[in-house]
């Protein structure tokens, strides 16, 4: 599959679990923050994420990267998006995800090593069967993409040709050039290496 591209609806059955996904199409794995939970040592259950049902009526900015506690992304991408949050939730953006390879307890612990309780979701893409099916892979790991979703439509997709984050500009400036007239967007800059951000306006 060559990817999602613009106009693309998010795919049906994308459901992250932590449970046997012979089942699922997709399956991506999610452990939601509880006070409980909330020191880096302990653990929480496991679920499913229906993100196609979760994400239907919902305006999405979902980025994945190739692992959680990497340096490039922890030093340089997730840090921009959690930079961005509140400008990103102003701007009528509901959910901001990212999502990696790793294993759910491993991407649980990446949140609350950077603070973050729910305001981000961390989720799982186990045996990166999610970004298998779009093609957006970096060998066994999660490709560094981006996608943006508007009420089930995909309104943006790009993903990073090599493994550093040097062409988001271009990709997103890009982006934001043919499609800001006609989504009523306007640019939101933020400096994420060489990347932008965009929020709804």
């Amino acid at each position: 599959m060559a990817g999602l591209k613009e106009g693309d609806q998010f795919p049906d059955n994308v459901v992250f679990s932590y449970a046997s996904t012979l089942n699922l199409i997709h399956a991506f794995v999610y452990i939601p923050y509880t006070p409980e939970s909330a020191d880096i040592t302990s653990c929480g259950i496991p679920q499913n994420y229906n993100a196609s049902k979760e994400w239907a009526d919902k305006k999405v900015v979902l980025f994945a990267v190739p692992g959680a506690f990497t340096p490039g992304c922890s030093v340089r991408h997730l840090p921009g998006y959690i930079q961005a949050l509140q400008e990103l939730k102003g701007k009528s953006v509901d959910i901001v995800a990212v999502l990696a390879y790793n294993d759910a307890f491993v991407m649980s612990a990446w949140g609350k090593a950077n603070g973050i309780k729910d305001e981000i979701l961390f989720l799982s893409d186990p045996e990166t069967k999610f970004s298998k099916s779009i093609g957006w892979t970096l060998g066994e790991r999660t490709a560094r993409y981006a996608i943006v979703i508007d009420h089930g439509k995909i309104v943006y997709a790009e993903k990073e040709p090599g493994r550093d984050v040097t062409v988001s500009l271009a990709l997103f400036g890009s982006f934001l050039g043919s499609n800001t007239r006609r989504l009523g967007l306007q640019r939101w800059e933020c400096d994420l290496c060489a990347g932008n951000f965009l929020v709804w306006r």
